[in-house]
C-alpha cells in the first residue's frame, strides 16, 4: 500500500492517490475526517488552522463503502484558495503587481530548492514544500489504519517533549505500549500526564511572547502486531529501515529512534537485549506463550517485528518561521535582509506525533500485504489465521 500526493499550499486542493488497496476494507470519510481533525489540533498551531477545516472527498476506489481494490483517490480542499487564485494561477500570467519571494528563509528548503530548479522566487518551491502537504499523508494513513484494524493492530502517539519541557522518563512504558487515547486526546499537547501538559503549555506561551518557536520529541506506537513482519534477507525487507525512512520524511523530523534507542549505545548488551521467556496463559498474547521479558528493542528484532508493542520516538526541530526573524539574503540584489514572517505555528509537535501515526500506518499495512497478500481483506485475513494459528501452538 503505497501513496503520491499532489497539490499546493495554497493552490485549489491536495490530492492523494493510494494504490495497492486491497478490496474489501469498510472506509468512509467520516473516518478520515476523524484523523484529519485531529492533525489540524493542538496547542501552538497557527492561523492557518483557523481558515482550513479539513474535509475529505474520496473520489474513487470506494463503493456502497468498502474499497474496490482500485487506487482510492482523495482530495481536500483548501479553503485559502480564494484569497491566492490570482497569485497562484495555474494558467496565464501572473499579475502585474505580483512580489517575489526572494528572500529564503532560514531552516526552510527556500534556497537549496530555488538552487535546484533554477527559480529565483522561493514561492515555486515553498509551496510544495509546505508541512500543508501533510494533511494527505494522514488521509492515506487513514485508509492503512482501517486497514490494520481488521487484524486487531492499534495505532497512536504521544507527546513527551517540547521545549525543555519533559514528560518523566517513569511515564514512558515501551513494555505496555499504547496510553490511553482519551488520555492523550483530551490534552491540548497530546501529552498524557496532565502536569507536564501545563508545563508544555506554558512553555509555548512564553515562545509565542520572545518570538520563538519550539521542537520536541514524540513518540509513536503499535500495538496487536503479529511477529514476523519484514524481513532478514535483504536490506529493503528490514521494517525498522522501512519505518525510519518514512518518519524521516515527514518535514522538520530530524532523529527516529527504536526503543532504547541511542541510549541502547551507552549500556552494557546484558542491560540492553530482551530476555525470551515462555510464559503462562495468563501473560500469553494472540501469537503464543513465547514473548519477552522487556521490551527494549521497541517491538523490531532483525529488522522485523517481534509481536511486543512497537515504540519509536522522533525528534521534531523548532518551526523556522518565527516572528523573530532571521537574517538572509536577497537572491537578486545579494543584500542582507529579514526572513519573511508568514503566518506560522509557534509549536507542531502534537500535529506531527499525528502525521507519524499515518506513516507507520502506510508502513506497517505494506508490511501485512507482503506477508499475507494484497489482492482481497478475506484472503488476506484467512492467511493471517493460518499464520497465528500455527506460531501459537509452540
Amino acid at each position: 500500500m503505497k501513496y503520491t500526493t499532489a497539490g499546493e499550499s495554497h493552490g485549489p486542493a491536495l490530492l492523494a492517490i493510494v494504490s495497492g488497496v486491497p478490496a474489501g476494507i469498510a472506509l468512509s470519510s467520516a473516518a478520515i475526517n476523524s484523523e484529519l481533525a485531529r492533525r489540524q489540533s493542538g496547542y501552538g498551531r497557527g492561523a492557518r488552522m483557523q481558515i482550513e477545516n479539513d474535509k475529505v472527498e474520496i473520489l474513487s476506489g470506494v463503493r456502497f463503502g468498502r474499497t474496490l481494490g482500485s487506487p482510492v483517490a482523495l482530495r481536500i480542499a483548501n479553503r485559502d484558495w480564494d484569497n491566492w487564485a490570482e497569485r497562484m494561477a495555474q494558467e496565464g500570467k501572473p499579475p502585474r503587481d505580483l512580489a517575489l519571494e526572494q528572500a529564503p528563509r532560514p531552516g526552510h528548503a527556500d534556497l537549496a530548492g530555488t538552487q535546484k530548479i533554477g527559480s529565483r522566487d522561493c514561492r515555486d518551491v515553498l509551496e510544495r514544500a509546505s508541512a500543508r502537504e501533510t494533511a494527505t499523508r494522514v488521509a492515506a494513513g487513514a485508509v492503512a489504519k482501517a486497514y490494520l484494524g481488521n487484524f486487531g493492530v492499534e495505532i497512536g502517539s504521544y507527546v513527551t517533549r517540547i521545549g525543555d519541557v519533559e514528560l518523566p522518563a517513569a511515564e514512558i512504558a515501551r513494555k505496555s505500549g499504547l496510553f490511553s487515547a482519551t488520555k492523550v486526546e483530551a490534552s491540548a499537547v497530546r501529552c498524557p500526564h496532565e502536569a507536564t501538559s501545563e508545563q508544555m503549555v506554558a512553555a509555548i506561551d512564553a515562545a509565542r511572547e520572545a518570538g520563538e518557536s519550539l521542537g520536541g520529541w514524540f513518540v509513536v506506537t503499535a500495538t496487536g502486531l503479529a511477529p514476523g513482519l519484514g524481513g532478514y534477507a535483504e536490506a529493503g525487507d528490514r521494517l525498522t529501515g522501512r519505518i525510519g525512512g518514512a518518519l524521516l520524511s515527514i518535514p522538520a523530523i530530524k532523529g527516529v529512534e527504536f526503543g532504547l534507542g541511542f541510549a541502547a549505545g551507552t549500556l552494557p548488551g546484558s542491560q540492553v537485549h530482551d530476555p525470551i521467556v515462555y510464559v503462562g496463559e495468563s501473560d500469553a498474547n494472540a501469537f503464543g506463550r513465547i514473548r519477552r521479558a522487556s521490551n527494549n528493542a521497541g517491538g523490531l528484532e532483525g529488522g522485523m517485528t517481534t509481536g511486543e508493542p512497537l515504540f519509536v520516538r522522533a525528534a521534531m526541530k523548532p518551526i523556522p518561521t518565527m516572528t523573530q526573524a532571521l537574517q538572509t539574503i536577497d537572491l537578486v540584489t545579494h543584500e542582507a535582509v529579514e526572513a519573511s514572517k508568514e503566518r506560522s505555528d509557534i509549536c507542531a509537535i502534537p500535529a506531527a506525533a499525528v502525521v507519524a501515526e499515518a506513516e507507520l500506518a502506510l508502513a506497517l499495512a505494506e508490511a501485512y500485504q507482503d506477508k499475507f497478500g494484497r489482492d482481497t481483506l478475506a484472503d488476506a485475513l484467512a492467511s493471517f489465521e493460518a499464520y497465528v494459528a500455527r506460531i501459537a501452538t509452540r
